[in-house]
């Protein structure tokens, strides 16, 4: 799973991957569907606090979009003052054990690239169940969706990419304490929540897997409750060590946004600070 570094004066960029798929890959048509997203998005309250972490959901735009433009908003009042984002999401397309980091300088979206912060990412090699796995990165979806989104509410920042296979939530959490640092590092899980239920019983079961994650209790999300179980468990313990408050933002499913509602799949937004 090990991939080397690139040679020095060689900067390699991890080109998109479902550009096109997930989202529109010409750039006027991705910014006006972000544009449409934040418009069907849930108003934020007239005063909040600035989050430390955010709980994003990944799926396609027409579905997720809405959910996940309601966490982001969120960062319009501190955007400027963000020059790091820790993103971390699940492996949907490779099993292995730990959580990969990526031997990339850059990571491109049709909007452009966003710098890798690899004195960031290099200090992180050696720590308990991380490796370095281009693979891993190659065809994944959960973390590149969130970047349009990023770029479009923050300034100039750098990306910490991990996606996490099978890692115990005590190893998350060593790594996210590694890059905690102050509010200029921001921390963004991507999960989606129940898959394929009908949608009465995906309300039901998100509602709970919700309870669970505003109290803070990382056991309380079962493996079936959330396709980022793991990444999402490792930063509910990161939260209790850092006594950071959760709170809902929204909650909804694809039968809500843009899909049948036979079989759904739930989307939950989350801010903690």
């Amino acid at each position: 799973m090990t991939s080397p570094t690139p040679p020095t004066g060689h900067p390699r960029v991890r080109p998109p991957a479902v550009a096109g798929a997930f989202y529109p890959s010409d750039p006027v048509a991705l910014r006006e569907r972000i544009r449409r997203s934040f418009a069907d998005a849930v108003a934020p309250p007239m005063v909040a606090p600035a989050p430390k972490a955010l709980v994003v959901p990944h799926a396609g735009y027409v579905y997720s979009g809405p959910v996940a433009a309601s966490a982001y908003q969120r960062l319009a009042p501190i955007g400027h003052h963000i020059r790091r984002v820790v993103l971390l999401g699940p492996s949907h397309r490779v099993a292995f054990r730990g959580m990969a980091l990526s031997s990339a300088d850059r990571w491109a979206t049709p909007l452009g690239t966003v710098p890798v912060d690899r004195a960031a990412v290099d200090g992180c090699v050696g720590l308990p169940g991380v490796v370095v796995s281009d693979v891993a990165h190659a065809q994944e979806h959960s973390l590149e969706v969130h970047l349009p989104f990023l770029q479009t509410v923050l300034g100039p920042f750098e990306l910490v990419p991990v996606v996490v296979g099978d890692a115990p939530p005590h190893e998350v959490a060593a790594l996210l304490d590694h890059l905690w640092d102050g509010p200029e590092t921001l921390v963004v899980v991507s999960t989606d929540l129940s898959h394929y239920f009908a949608y009465d019983e995906a309300v039901r079961l998100d509602a709970r897997t919700a309870a669970a994650i505003v109290a803070r209790r990382p056991d309380e999300v079962g493996d079936h409750d959330a396709c980022g179980c793991r990444p999402l468990r490792g930063l509910l313990r990161a939260a209790l060590d850092h006594e950071l408050e959760v709170e809902q933002i929204d909650l909804r499913n694809s039968g809500d946004t843009a899909g049948p509602r036979d079989q759904v799949v739930g989307y939950g937004a989350f801010a903690l600070a």
